[in-house]
Parts: structure tokens; sequence; C-alpha cells
């Protein structure tokens, strides 16, 4: 009687651990894994996700772009976007990039590109015309990365322009402003910069990054033959000085967060920033042809002379 007792304590024993086992293999393992598998997004769409969620209009992820012919040169668009300056070396006369300034090659912000290609073309007051997408994406490779422009019917252009259409698809047609990617330019005083004071703040918050600032290696290039010309949109005060309070410093640094300079400070790290060497534009002097050259223009154009405006330089 005892013997058999044993023997049927050790029967359901048996039962319970072969059960449990049974029970671990087929719902614990691989199914778990499958669940994993299918709820874990891509690395690049986990990012664009936690980027783009309070969007108005969230870009498509780069997983979701078709196959084919067709998504290839989206993603070589992607690849010219965010690797310009080498993937495109025979046109970019810098360090530089689109992601220098268009965050991912403009999928996020600061001054995210989502959306671009419903406004164009518009009006541009520096061109005194209207101008095509086209025409402003080579304006950047001329200025900003001190370039020379992309023959338009290229394969080059062709990509870029796909790029930019693919990440706008969901913005309306008919748009024609985006506020979510419009840069605030600075109203403070440009007349009286303190560029002593500007410097102060840039050794103390701005080295980390850029510790030579004409030097890409040490972080972007912002003067030097490594930076954007004086053609470029951030020779502007108003323009730059807007950028480093609203985006600088990324991380706290030298006594500062994100966000807290004030509108002088972030002026006057512009103007020591622009104050120093950097690449000519000579086509400077063709700009706003109307004679409308905002008052942080930073140089003296044709129509400014005719019009007797004080020289800008």
């Amino acid at each position: 009687m005892r013997k058999f007792y044993l023997l049927s304590i050790l029967a359901i024993v048996s039962t319970l651990i072969v059960g449990f086992g049974i029970t671990y293999l087929f719902v614990s393992g691989p199914e778990k894994e499958i669940s994993l598998d299918k709820e874990k997004p891509s690395p690049i769409k986990q990012e664009q996700i936690k980027e783009t969620s309070n969007h108005p209009y969230p870009p498509p992820s780069l997983d979701e772009v078709p196959d084919g012919e067709e998504g290839d040169l989206i993603k070589l668009g992607y690849k010219y976007a965010t690797e310009t300056s080498s993937a495109l070396d025979g046109y970019v006369g810098n360090k530089l990039s689109c992601a220098s300034c268009h965050a991912n090659g403009g999928y996020e912000a600061p001054l995210d590109l989502v959306g671009i290609s419903k406004t164009y073309p518009q009006y541009n007051p520096r061109a005194g015309k209207e101008v095509t997408l086209e025409n402003r994406i080579n304006g950047c490779f001329r200025r900003s990365m001190n370039g020379k422009p992309l023959p338009e019917d290229s394969k080059e252009m062709e990509a870029m322009v796909a790029f930019y259409e693919y990440i706008s698809q969901n913005v309306p047609d008919g748009t024609t402003e985006r506020p979510w990617a419009k840069l605030k330019r600075s109203e403070a005083d440009i007349m009286n910069v303190d560029i002593e004071n500007g410097r102060e703040i840039y050794n103390k918050s701005c080295v980390t990054c850029h510790a030579n600032g004409s030097d890409a290696a040490d972080g972007l290039a912002l003067w030097g033959d490594g930076s954007y010309n004086i053609g470029a949109g951030m020779s502007r005060l108003r323009t730059s000085a807007g950028f480093i309070k609203e985006y600088m410093p990324k991380v706290p640094m030298g006594g500062y967060s994100p966000g807290e300079l004030t509108d002088e400070e972030a002026m006057n790290i512009a103007a020591y920033i622009n104050s120093q060497e950097r690449p000519d534009f000579p086509d400077k002097i063709y700009d706003w042809p109307n004679g409308d050259a905002p008052d942080d223009a930073a140089y003296e154009t044709l129509a400014g002379k005719k019009n007797g405006d004080p020289a800008k330089k």
C-alpha cells in the first residue's frame, strides 16, 4: 500500500513537470518571440515615431518606401540629404550637408522639410522671382554648402525631389505655409551687438561641439573654408540668432540649457560667428533685385546701391 502511494505521488509530480515544460515551450517560447518580433519596429521606424509623433502631418517611415525603382530613388534621395558632403562631394564645397541644418535630412526638427514639395513654386524675395523646388535645392548647394548646382535633369536632383515628395505626402495639396517648421527670426537689436560677449558665451557653451569653429572635424564648421559662404541664410544675423535661440545648445552646457539663451545673447553669439572669415559668394550683388533687402543682409547689393542704401558689410 505504501509502495502504491509513493508511485502515485511520483506519477503526479512527473505529469506536472512535463505539463509545465510543454506549456513553456509552446506558450512562453516561440509564441512569445513571434509576438515581440511583430510588435517591435525597426530602429529607423522607432526613431521616426518618437520624433514625429507630435507633427501635424507625420511623414511616412523609410520602412514604408515602396519596392522597385521608385523606392530606390527615394532612398537615394535620403542618402543625399543626410550624407551630402560625401555622397555628392562633387557638388559640395565644404564639409556640411543638408542634415547640418535639417535634422535627419528633413525628417525631424530642427527645420524639418516635411511639406516642402507642396509649397513650391513660390516667390522668393532674395531671387526677386518665383522659384521651383529644384531652384531652392540648388540655392542651398551654392550658398550653404558653398558648392555648385545639381543639373536639374540629373538623377541626383530627381532623387532629392523624390525624397522630399515622399516625406511630404501627408501634407494637404495647396499648402502654402509650414508653421511647424518656421524659424522665428530674432528681433534683437542688431545695431548694438556685443561680439566679445558672444565670444565668451561661445567658448563656454558651444566649443564642446564646435571646438574649432573652422574645423569640421571638431563639429560642424561655423566659419572658414569648411563652412557656409556669405550668401547663405545663416550669414544673416536675425536668421542665425533665431536658430541659436531656438535650438542651441543641444544639451546643458556652460551654464545654459536648450532654449535658455536670451535674444540678446543669441544675437551676440551669431554676431561673433558671422564676424569670422568665410567663403565669398560672387553672385551676392544680384540678390534682392527689387531693393527690398532685409536689415540684416550681410552685404551690399546692386539694387541697394541704386537705391542709395548704405553698405551692409
